[in-house]
């Protein structure tokens, strides 16, 4: 476990070239959300040889075919579309030797009410169709959010919601909130099963790694980075001058994976609520002078009256722009509408930031932490490293 407590960026990473190409399994996860910002940080980790709980075997499943950048991990890839009940049970009711599922994804349609119908049915035809046949299964680990404490995401600061720091003992808001049927649906599910036990996991706005993810703040503000410089104009920040001004926090993706691994693992995290995010502070407008470092742009900020222009204005007709900046530094083929989650950095960039309290986790005995600057270069070069963003 050297590798747990260290806080570094990539420290999870250093034992990749000692793993043994064949061995005995302790342990089998299902990555529901594989190509997702964290399911991408758990297949990367799970596998290392030094890992807790392990050797792990690793099933990864996702709606779409395995992408290039995923295939260096050491996972049994599984197609399945897991909102088709009867696709799911075909596929997963045969993965007999799971012992803990991961879940991290979500789906996102028009309104709060139909997030909680399909991802509500999404979590009940995985687990149905897994704890019946997996006979050894020990854990459910479910991710969701802090909006659990802050309301749906259309409603984000236009509702009287908890007060920050968010710990994890609040009550549910009375308004419709897709994470609170997919903890209904979990207690409800995992209770049929003497002896599996689960863990809920909140954090923040998550610094990671996906080109695939709905909510990627990092390969999103990039994407826009590497637009401006491409076009010459100042790197603006298109937001409130509260969310620029305030104290924010972040979640990096590898660090989810590690809190999610020791709640499997440790007695102690067993059958709880945990919040989970680096464990410091950082404003906007300081990462905004990395961001354009990043990109090597001079002018950048806050304007009044340009900042007010949201990116989804801003981005609309910039299409052809981003192919053009694709073909000339041979970048994967993402069209700007698969890498530019527009409607979550207006989102997170309208209200100010709020915090979750870590208490409990570290009373429960997880330590780990992360340094958020470190987190937010580390992942703007592996998105670059991986040419999803020059």
């Amino acid at each position: 476990m050297s590798w747990w407590w260290s806080g570094a960026i990539g420290a999870a990473k250093k034992k990749t070239e000692e793993d043994e190409a064949s061995r005995g399994y302790q342990s089998v996860a299902l990555i529901l959300g594989v190509t997702g910002i964290v399911g991408n940080s758990l297949a990367e980790i799970l596998p290392l040889s030094d890992t807790p709980g392990g050797p792990w075997k690793v099933y990864g499943v996702a709606r779409r075919s395995r992408p290039n950048w995923n295939e260096d991990h050491p996972v049994e890839y599984i197609q399945c579309d897991i909102s088709n009940t009867a696709e799911t049970q075909s596929k997963l009711s045969k993965l007999t030797d799971v012992t803990h599922v991961f879940y991290v994804t979500w789906a996102s349609k028009s309104t709060e009410e139909e997030n909680c119908e399909i991802n509500g049915l999404m979590f009940r035809n995985v687990l149905q169709a897994v704890i019946p046949n997996a006979s050894n299964l020990r854990h459910v680990c479910l991710q969701t959010g802090g909006k659990h404490y802050a309301g749906p995401f259309a409603l984000l600061g236009k509702i009287e919601a908890h007060d920050s720091p968010f710990t994890e003992d609040l009550p549910r808001l009375r308004f419709p909130n897709f994470y609170y049927p997919l903890e209904d649906v979990m207690f409800e599910e995992v209770a049929k099963k003497e002896g599996v036990t689960w863990s809920v996991h909140r954090p923040g706005v998550i610094f990671g790694f996906s080109p695939y993810s709905l909510m990627n703040m990092i390969v999103t503000i990039s994407v826009y980075a590497a637009i401006c410089k491409h076009e010459g104009v100042p790197l603006i920040f298109h937001g409130s001058k509260e969310a620029w001004n305030s104290y924010s926090i972040a979640s990096d993706a590898d660090l989810i994976a590690e809190h999610e691994i020791w709640a499997c693992v440790d007695p102690n995290a067993q059958n709880e609520a945990f919040n989970i995010q680096n464990g410091d502070l950082f404003k906007w407008k300081h990462l905004w002078t990395v961001l354009a470092e990043e990109f090597g742009i001079e002018k950048y900020g806050f304007e009044e009256g340009e900042s007010s222009v949201t990116f989804a204005e801003k981005m609309k007709d910039k299409g052809p722009v981003w192919e053009e900046i694709v073909r000339e530094n041979q970048l994967l083929p993402n069209k700007l509408e698969q890498v530019g989650g527009w409607w979550f950095a207006d989102l997170v960039f309208s209200i100010p930031g709020s915090v979750l309290c870590l208490n409990k986790s570290k009373e429960h005995g997880f330590l780990g932490f992360r340094n958020s600057k470190k987190s937010f270069v580390s992942w703007i070069d592996k998105m670059k490293a991986y040419k999803v963003v020059p």
